[in-house]
């Protein structure tokens, strides 16, 4: 019996201590970073995106498109917002506190009015721009149009200009018509336009047989053409400054873009749509 006894003892120990190892076997050691039970794994949050709002002049829209394809994708970091159209109503929403970091003009005067009322610091702006005053007509078009004269033609029956308290190229248009005794004689004929995109798609639609645009619109439009150019002694000089609105709430975001639009890289956009770089720029 005492032989039986040590035998099953001696069973009940190898067996005890095979599963002992069998369980040391199977442990796994737990990596110094692992989290604890109860806790839980935290992923680094991507990087929010700074957005910018850029209320610019409508005729600015193709090229700044383009610039913001190339600026985007060079900083991933920032999120450009355009706010397009006439310059004295971009003016207006900045006065009136509408959020804008960056402002893009076709006329000096509206910029020189956010100084004056201290809402763009005059170290912070400056011209970058220049553009030139056409009259276009529509491809096609039965009118015979080749001088400030001809506007006063019968089969002229509505010329599209620009409103112009609020659009700069209204008010170049006002000025130069003004010059060529044009100006009261053509009262009736004339159509105002919200901005000077209007006016394009006014003559492009035919509802005027002649328009005045800037030089960079009559060249994206394949379906005007250019009857003749304004001359420029008639009209003070287009001129586009840029400019960082002191309420921005990003002013190094805005600071950088602000730089990057009188880069050469940007310089050559611009020119690619027919706009002149100021002369020392």
């Amino acid at each position: 019996m005492r032989k039986i006894a040590a035998s099953c003892l001696f069973l009940l120990l190898a067996l005890s201590l095979a599963i002992g190892l069998t369980g040391c076997g199977e442990a796994k050691p737990t990596p110094a970073d692992a989290p604890k039970a109860g806790q839980e794994t935290k992923q680094a949050a991507p990087a929010e995106k700074v957005e910018l709002t850029v209320s610019a002049a409508a005729s600015l829209t193709d090229a700044l498109k383009e610039i913001q394809t190339a600026y985007e994708s060079k900083n991933a970091s920032i999120k450009l917002n355009f706010n397009f159209g006439a310059s004295g109503a971009l003016q207006q929403q900045i006065e009136q506190g509408a959020p804008a970091d960056v402002f893009l003009s076709a006329a000096a005067k509206n910029m020189k009015a956010l100084v004056d009322k201290q809402l763009v610091d005059a170290a912070q702006q400056k011209n970058l721009l220049v553009n030139e005053l056409v009259v276009v007509v529509p491809e096609g078009g039965k009118a015979q149009v080749g001088t400030m004269d001809d506007l006063a033609k019968p089969e002229v029956k509505h010329v599209a200009i620009g409103e112009p308290e609020s659009v700069p190229a209204g008010g170049y248009a006002k000025e130069a018509l003004t010059n060529a005794k044009q100006w009261d004689a053509l009262q009736p004929k004339l159509v105002m336009a919200k901005d000077v995109r209007q006016v394009l798609t006014y003559v492009e639609s035919g509802n005027a047989e002649a328009g005045f645009v800037y030089k960079t619109d009559a060249l994206t439009s394949k379906k005007v053409k250019i009857a003749f150019n304004v001359d420029p002694k008639t009209y003070k000089p287009v001129e586009y400054p840029a400019g960082i609105v002191k309420a921005t709430k990003h002013a190094k975001e805005a600071e950088a873009f602000y730089t990057y639009l009188q880069s050469k890289e940007a310089a050559d956009v611009f020119a690619k749509y027919g706009f002149t770089i100021p002369a020392g720029k």
